[in-house]
């Protein structure tokens, strides 16, 4: 997959409000959180939260770990870092065409 293939999933992936939740929950937590933990505050089951996160994962923004029975997830920064860079681009970009 390219570069601008993975900032096009990166994009689709944060595009959902429960994922971007999702996010923000590994995020604050700053540690492996198991599914179960991950369910509470969403009005739906494990496997809807399951498949929400199976979609951050093909974009690279979550990471999990099977102990036991139980899967942990955390959360992956880097592709959001290649989206602040892009952002800043955008900004320079915009900068520019104000300038003209």
């Amino acid at each position: 997959m390219g570069d601008n293939d993975q900032l096009k999933d990166v994009f689709e992936a944060i595009a959902d409000p429960t994922r971007r939740q999702l996010i923000r929950l590994l995020a604050e937590a700053n540690a492996e959180v198991p599914l179960h933990e991950l369910t509470k505050p969403f009005p739906m089951g494990r496997t809807a939260v399951s498949k929400h996160l199976a979609i951050l994962k093909s974009a690279g923004l979550v990471l999990d770990r099977k102990i036991g029975r139980e899967t942990r997830y955390r959360l992956n920064a880097s592709p959001i870092r290649e989206i602040q860079h892009w952002v800043a681009n955008m900004k320079r970009l915009n900068q520019l065409l104000e300038e003209e």
